[in-house]
């Protein structure tokens, strides 16, 4: 049984996925809070569309494991669609969050919403991961 190395595009899809856990329990909006204004009222990546992203990088990280967690050191399921894939649905939450938040005019800058904007670069490192996937030669079997 020979198992493969994990690779560049694998190795920065993980990475990503890991940012993008470590951004759902930051703040993604924060209202109020100052001096004069009301408590302040905050919510994490766990609200509305958020969730996607969470499910999608649960997914990755999944994904990415299963073929070390077989017997043979091979799964069908990795390959570089099932990442783009799982993806798409990131991307997809993050931007109807975003929208979400923009409709209520709640978006904060990054010192009101580090989640948002971790959450953000963890899925440019995962889109990034997916490209130098798409970049790799097929691994001979």
């Amino acid at each position: 049984m020979t198992r493969r190395g994990l690779g560049r595009g694998r190795l920065l899809v993980g990475l990503g996925a890991i940012i993008t856990l470590s951004s759902m329990l930051l703040d993604w909006f924060k209202v109020g809070g100052d001096v004069t204004s009301i408590t302040p009222i905050s919510g994490n990546g766990f609200e509305g569309t958020g969730i996607l992203v969470f499910i999608m990088a649960v997914a990755l990280l999944a994904v990415l494991v299963l073929p070390y967690a077989s017997r043979y050191g091979r799964s069908s399921w990795d390959r570089a669609t099932t990442y783009l894939l799982l993806a798409a649905l990131g991307v997809a939450g993050f931007v109807m969050r975003i929208l979400q938040l923009a409709g209520e005019n709640i978006i904060g800058a990054p010192d009101r919403a580090p989640g948002l904007y971790v959450a953000g670069a963890g899925l440019l490192v995962v889109a990034w991961g997916i490209a130098e996937m798409l970049g790799e030669r097929p691994a001979a079997m």
